[in-house]
């Protein structure tokens, strides 16, 4: 029964370190880009800070067990390797106050924290004690980076985008901490198990959001303006326009008698047009 928890113990190992250096890979567009631009443009160094740390505390948990932590040990190692080169790159290419903010939190967190957190480690606990406190530290950390992912999740949600998050990152963060929730399982060791439930959920919930959102189309907006009728119009050019007084009907409904047997002088008068008369009675007026 032994020998069956180690051969899959081994196999759950290897998976896990071939998917987990592939997730540390996947940030190599992102430093390709800041090489060719000479710049970091708004990327944070944070994520790798906190991602060297973290491979900084498991490998020293890992040297504390008898042998089972050997496959923690090779991954991590692997990943401080690159993400220290990550970091060198991003100092290499900020800008000053970004440059002096990563280094000052690379020395509060990397060299301060850790070498606080190895000297209590080592001064104040033995055998056991000491596996279980730095554990449980392991443990505390990495659920803090788990849930990291929970704003890009939130951006997802407002923006209805899967801009900012690919569904090929959040496949592998999904499958490394089912293969290490796994493994842990496999030698029986609640803190490498534990932390991984929560990112395999967190993974899970990051896919089912890409699958909602990425074929999400935004409605139309209708336009709430009342289109204008023809009704809108008459009313517009009736404020517009002056009205010419013509015939008007009287009461009993007649038409205006017809002009019969006018002398010529007198139809041409009532021929002329109308501001050539209102002209003239301008005129007698003034003489007046």
């Amino acid at each position: 029964m032994a020998l069956t928890h180690n051969v899959w113990a081994f196999v759950f190992g290897i998976m896990g370190n071939i998917i987990s250096f592939i997730v540390f890979l996947a940030p190599v567009p992102t430093f390709v880009r800041i090489c060719k631009k000479k710049s970091t443009e708004g990327f944070q160094s944070l994520p790798y800070v906190s991602a060297l740390f973290s491979a900084m505390l498991w490998i020293y948990y890992a040297l504390q067990k008898d042998g089972s932590g050997f496959l923690l040990i090779t991954i991590n190692a692997v990943g401080c390797f690159i993400e220290t080169i990550y970091i060198v790159l991003f100092v290499t290419y900020a800008n000053k106050k970004t440059r002096m903010s990563t280094l000052k939190v690379l020395g509060l967190l990397n060299f301060l924290g850790f070498a606080a957190i190895v000297l209590v480690c080592e001064l104040l606990t033995k055998g056991s004690t000491r596996e279980k406190v730095l554990g449980g530290i392991c443990v505390g950390f990495s659920v803090s980076v788990f849930a990291a992912p929970l704003s890009i999740m939130r951006v997802v949600v407002r923006t209805r985008s899967v801009e900012f998050m690919p569904f090929s990152l959040s496949l592998f963060l999904s499958l490394s901490a089912v293969t290490w929730l796994f493994y842990g399982l496999a030698i029986k060791d609640f803190y490498v198990a534990l932390p991984n439930v929560l990112g395999a959920f967190l993974g899970a919930v990051q896919m089912i959001l890409y699958v909602i959102f990425k074929y999400y189309k935004t409605p139309v907006a209708q336009k709430t303006e009342k289109p204008k009728t023809v009704s809108d119009h008459s009313i517009d050019i009736a404020k517009l326009t002056t009205v010419i007084p013509g015939p008007v009907l009287d009461s009993a409904g007649h038409p205006p008698p017809a002009i019969h047997n006018v002398p010529e002088t007198q139809m041409s008068q009532n021929m002329t047009d109308p501001k050539d008369q209102n002209n003239k009675a301008v005129q007698n007026q003034n003489q007046v």
